[in-house]
């Protein structure tokens, strides 16, 4: 599912092309995507929207404001994807498209997405493609930082063969998946994340643990891996669903395990986050049998786990390296000592009693705190909107 999570938005004009569309969508989910379409009107007499909005699972949208008056924002479907890939793009909305005009919803839509996202597959008949002002028009969408997806030479509609014909789906899919590839900040970069609590056992039934979802941990590992990074992910009981497929994964359950496996994998990364919440303490003596009740009280002997991101900090070469600190009291000035004493570039600390952060929860709140004393206020958001955030000031580090 290499297009897992994203938002792709179709647009279809009118053209015979537009028969082959349904098929992409299916493309489209089968790879993860989220999709929503838009047609120009003329575009519903080749496809119907029944099938495109059966297929996406989203009401197909055509005109500015729908049957019961609601206005379709243009703005917030440009805002929503992350692709927008018109197809097929035929001659008259290809001319449009490079010369400012907006007189549909697709139009207005294109017009407002940002560079960058923009995928059109042109198909029409071959002497419309080979036409001087079509290559011109083309071009100037392509100097506009729009990826052309070039028609094929085959059987057109008129019974003529040659260039014109749009590009099968499969093709068109595994083009934007190797375009998306190419474009990413940190294609080539290995990452190594950390995530969620570690369990440390009593006896075989019972252990000291701590209430972390590593909601957060997986976020980055996520955010990671959609920037192009190779992801390997060590992990203490986590839920597994909200893990991308193509992260490598390594269970842990102890803070020694959890040990071992990330400096197995350190001196290959690029980029170390260390996101889990790691238990301070474990039991000295761990019963082989289940610890029967007693009248009486029982006392457990706790010696110190090591100290993971302090050891991977001594280990540290070119690597960048991210902690996390959880504080309840100056905040700022013990995640500043901790940055400073294992040797992070930079940490990010939160405060478990500010609402809406801390364990379980999908929001998160806190700060980004940098060796140079630069502060970034991080508001209430959601988990994976902080991840982004926390990736992309990596990427500047790069």
């Amino acid at each position: 599912m290499r297009l897992r999570r994203k938002n792709v938005l179709v647009g279809i004009s009118a053209g015979i092309a537009a028969y082959k569309i349904p098929v992409l969508i299916r493309l489209l989910k089968k790879e993860g995507a989220e999709v929503r379409v838009i047609t120009t009107s003329e575009a519903q007499n080749f496809v119907t929207p029944l099938t495109l909005s059966t297929l996406s699972g989203n009401p197909v949208l055509s005109e500015f404001y729908d049957k019961n008056g609601s206005w379709n924002n243009h703005v917030e479907l440009a805002l929503w994807s992350d692709i927008f890939l018109l197809a097929p793009a035929t001659l008259n909305t290809l001319a449009k498209m490079a010369h400012g005009i907006c007189d549909n919803l697709l139009l207005a839509t294109y017009f407002s997405m940002k560079k960058g996202k923009i995928y059109f597959a042109p198909a029409m008949d071959l002497d419309m493609y080979k036409h001087d002002s079509t290559t011109k028009n083309i071009q100037m969408l392509i100097k506009t930082g729009a990826v052309e997806l070039p028609a094929q030479n085959g059987k057109l509609a008129s019974g003529l063969s040659g260039f014109g014909r749009m590009m099968e789906p499969s093709e068109i899919i595994q083009k934007i998946i190797d375009h998306q590839l190419d474009n990413l900040p940190l294609k080539g970069q290995k990452c190594l994340v950390s995530a969620g609590p570690t369990y440390e056992p009593i006896d075989p039934v019972r252990y000291i643990g701590n209430y972390s979802s590593g909601k957060m941990g997986v976020a980055i590992a996520n955010a990671l891996f959609n920037k192009g990074a190779s992801v390997t992910l060590v992990h203490g009981p986590i839920d597994k669903n909200l893990v991308l497929s193509g992260l490598e994964l390594r269970p842990i359950q102890s803070a020694e395990e959890m040990q071992f496996a990330m400096e197995a994998e350190f001196d290959k990364a690029d980029i170390v986050i260390m996101a889990a919440a790691v238990a301070d303490y474990r039991p000295k003596n761990v019963g082989q049998e289940k610890m029967k009740k007693s009248k009486t009280e029982i006392s457990l002997e706790l010696v110190k786990n090591p100290d993971i991101l302090l050891n991977l900090g001594k280990r540290k070469k070119s690597q960048i390296l991210v902690g996390f600190a959880l504080e309840t009291q100056d905040e700022f000035e013990n995640a500043k000592k901790k940055m400073i004493g294992k040797n992070l570039d930079f940490i990010v600390v939160n405060n478990p009693k500010n609402e809406g952060a801390g364990f379980e929860h999908n929001t998160n709140q806190g700060s980004i705190i940098f060796p140079n004393d630069k502060i970034k206020e991080v508001p209430k958001s959601q988990k994976s909107e902080i991840a982004e955030i926390i990736v992309d000031e990596i990427v500047a580090l790069k």
